[in-house]
């Protein structure tokens, strides 16, 4: 365990500095400072892409008390760049325990700081707006580190995340397996529906979702042209969350131009911001995003609301939206858009994470509308064979 009492220190931007201990990884880091209202699910947090070059702030006091298992992971390494809580606990009471929050960070080279007032910082993330900060041994190592940053939103960290080659997702018996073999190939023992995942920064419960629901599922990197996808010849396909502006992703836009209105279209979260990008709409920065397991989002077409879990900090300019797309999802929070659908083509999207679990499944309604989607196609392409 690493000793309490070495200290390390996070400074702001603003010149603010928190002084606490150090635990994970001997090493500085820089990133935006954001914070997380969810209660539970720190492995899962560590792990989500999206919080790429993000040093992360749960607001929740105690953190670790569970462990770190071998199946709650959602990509297959730590994304935050850095990991800031009030208390982390060294003796976690868990059946399926492997190690502590310790253990994991220092096994993966990012560094975490503990023992700070999390909820005065989280505070003036609120009052002022999240921002750059840096950790460091001393607040002058941190200055250096922080001086010595790119800007969160002047860099593409969807390249730092997305996967070099397109693969296969299996999922046999709980295990996260990624397979090569005959990617891209069609085969008749497999699952009806085919869906082509643009990998911006995907979950893996996303992939194991549309697993379950008869889908075979073939992942590609967030470079992959709309003539590389549709000439796999997909069901339907699936632009994925991630991390950063998606005013910097034009070749994710091209893409999404490319193939809506010829095959069925799901967008998640910085999909759903590239897909209003393709329509012609715009995004912006929140002051402080949305991130964490409790934001109440209204399904305007049923009326209904749901407590769902969220990870972003752009919206989309409802304003900005061209009259065939109509916003189908408000958050009840501050209003903003969490859904859109086309009103002449099949396309679909959220703002919010549909697969993670806060309700606990109450969102992946949001999976079988896809999947439905899909069947449409497939029905009317299959009744316009037999006309011909």
């Amino acid at each position: 365990m690493t000793d309490a009492r070495v200290k390390r220190y996070l400074v702001l931007e603003d010149g603010s500095v928190f002084e606490g201990y150090a635990f994970g990884a001997d090493a500085g880091t820089a990133g935006e400072v954001v914070f997380s209202t969810s209660m539970t699910g720190y492995q899962e947090m560590l792990t989500d892409p999206s919080f790429a070059g993000q040093i992360v702030v749960p607001t929740y006091p105690m953190i670790g008390n569970y462990g770190i298992n071998g199946r709650d992971a959602e990509s297959a390494r730590i994304r935050v760049a850095g990991f800031v809580v009030r208390e982390h606990c060294d003796q976690p009471s868990h059946a399926d325990s492997e190690m502590t929050v310790d253990e994991y960070l220092r096994s993966q080279d990012v560094p975490g700081l503990w023992g700070i007032d999390t909820r005065a910082l989280t505070r003036r993330l609120r009052t002022r707006g999240v921002m750059m900060g840096a950790l460091g041994s001393s607040a002058e190592a941190a200055v250096g580190q922080l001086k010595a940053a790119s800007t969160y939103g002047d860099t593409d960290l969807v390249q730092a995340v997305t996967t070099g080659h397109s693969y296969r997702w299996t999922d046999s018996d709980g295990d996260r397996q990624h397979s090569n073999s005959d990617a891209g190939q069609r085969r008749p023992d497999w699952p009806r529906r085919r869906v082509l995942v643009s990998d911006y920064g995907v979950k893996y419960n996303i992939m194991r979702l549309l697993q379950s629901r008869g889908c075979e599922v073939i992942t590609f990197p967030a470079t992959a042209t709309a003539e590389e996808l549709l000439q796999r010849e997909p069901d339907g396909i699936l632009l994925s969350p991630g991390p950063g502006d998606p005013e910097l992703l034009d070749y994710a836009v091209e893409t999404a131009k490319g193939i809506v209105g010829k095959v069925p279209v799901f967008g998640i979260c910085l999909g759903n911001q590239v897909l209003a990008r393709a329509f012609g709409g715009s995004t912006y920065k929140l002051k402080f995003g949305h991130r964490g397991a409790n934001h109440p989002v209204k399904d305007l077409r049923t009326g209904r609301a749901y407590i769902t879990a969220q990870n972003h900090g752009y919206a989309v300019d409802a304003d900005s939206l061209p009259a065939n797309v109509e916003v189908s999802h408000v958050s009840l929070n501050d209003g903003t858009v969490e859904g859109m659908r086309h009103r002449e083509m099949p396309v679909m999207s959220i703002q919010y994470h549909s697969e993670a679990s806060p309700g606990p499944r109450d969102s992946e309604y949001i999976f079988d509308d896809f999947v439905a989607l899909m069947d449409q196609g497939m029905d009317q392409g299959m009744n316009e064979a037999k006309s011909n």
